[in-house]
């Protein structure tokens, strides 16, 4: 049985689809692995869109060893073996780790000295962005690189490169179904025609649905789709339409949208556009998102269209999200003022609050800044009112 994912990989950058502001002759990535420049890089993006095929070309691109591991079965004393085995080489290997979200900090400190010295060329790859579960000391030596989902144009070019390749017979109305049904998920339309060819050579709609009966869509057939779906939740939450959120909600369930993502999104919306005007919408929405992650479809719609509705219904405030922007924003500009030496880890003068009733005046920092501003909606106004109440 012919395996399709593996016998159409790419192996050059022209070969490869639906990527092309990694591909394209000039894109940055390419130039650098042309150059033989490129650094220790980190992919991240939707399943199915070309991740590991990029690591293996940029292996054959650069000439160099390829070492492929998945971190959840990685073992410390297989990374050492390698390590030894070039250590004193003139040609350094390629580790391509996969799911590097999932690295142990034991595991990334014996990746940190060799990624120093650049004995080898680490690539990490994940569905999530790894940047968050890696140490700062990998974040500073690597660069991000983020993969989109595949177009449905470019999964058609895939799709008649496999049809021409292996002598299929497939209508038109049937490819069409599988590229659309395929979410961008370049490995999944392939192995759905896989399957469906090992039947017959002949593949028509029904015998696609009789395998994939519902769609992997990410939100909808067109990358565009998806995000505009999403914005539309984001937005109609934000503004207090609890119908309107509903249906796009509706659509990216019906679209086959990830459960976690929507998840995802409404936890950061409860932080950004809630806030502490109901602190509690945190706390629901990451109580979402750990519920759904277990339970999955179909009943994930309810937990979903319970924290939307919840959201809808909470009174709004940013001022969390504009707090911190602004004081990123100071900090990044160069404002950097000295910690009052009452509040250094060896204080001298340090007024203990607890002593005095749970405040006292003193000074935390050593010019007057004003980033936060309270807003009078919800319990953030009762945050505001006992704020001015003790100064």
């Amino acid at each position: 049985m012919a395996d399709f994912t593996q016998l159409l990989r790419p192996s050059t950058f022209d070969e490869l689809v639906g990527q092309e502001h990694l591909s394209s002759e000039g894109a940055p990535l390419r130039t650098l692995c042309e150059k033989f420049a490129l650094g220790h890089s980190f992919f991240f993006g939707p399943a199915g869109t070309g991740k590991t095929s990029i690591a293996r070309i940029i292996a054959k691109s650069m000439d160099l060893p390829f070492y492929e591991f998945n971190a959840t079965s990685l073992k410390i004393e297989q990374l050492r073996k390698i390590f030894e085995q070039y250590k004193n080489a003139l040609q350094k290997p390629l580790i391509f780790i996969d799911e590097v979200h999932r690295l142990a900090k034991n595991q990334q400190e014996v990746l940190l000295p060799v990624m120093e010295n650049n004995s080898v060329l680490v690539i990490g790859a994940s569905t999530e962005n790894p940047f968050f579960s890696l140490t700062s000391a990998i974040r500073s030596r690597s660069m991000l690189f983020e993969l989109k989902h595949i177009s449905n144009a470019a999964l058609q070019t895939l799709l008649t490169k496999a049809i021409q390749k292996y002598e299929l017979i497939i209508d038109e109305e049937t490819q069409e179904y599988l590229v659309s049904s395929s979410g961008g998920d370049a490995r999944a339309m392939l192995k759905l025609l896989e399957f469906a060819s090992n039947l017959n050579a002949t593949i028509d709609i029904d015998t696609l649905k009789s395998l994939r009966p519902n769609a992997l869509q990410a939100g909808s057939s067109e990358a565009g789709v998806h995000y505009d779906l999403i914005s539309a939740l984001i937005k109609s939450v934000r503004g207090s339409d609890e119908n309107a959120a509903i249906y796009y909600l509706a659509r990216l369930i019906e679209g086959g949208e990830s459960a976690d993502f929507i998840a995802r999104r409404l936890v950061i919306l409860a932080s950004e556009d809630i806030g502490n005007a109901n602190p509690q919408a945190m706390t629901l929405t990451a109580s979402c998102l750990s519920s759904v992650s277990k339970i999955g479809y179909p009943e994930a719609r309810i937990i979903l269209a319970q924290a939307v509705i919840y959201l809808c219904a909470s009174p709004k405030s940013n001022s969390a999200y504009l707090a911190i922007n602004a004081a990123l924003e100071s900090v990044r500009n160069g404002k950097i003022i000295e910690i009052p030496e009452s509040i250094k880890q060896r204080n001298k003068g340090y007024l203990y609050p607890h002593d005095y009733g749970g405040y006292v005046k003193q000074k935390y920092l050593s010019e007057n800044i004003k980033f936060v501003e309270l807003k009078n909606i919800g319990y953030e106004k009762k945050m505001k009112d006992w704020l001015e109440i003790i100064k």
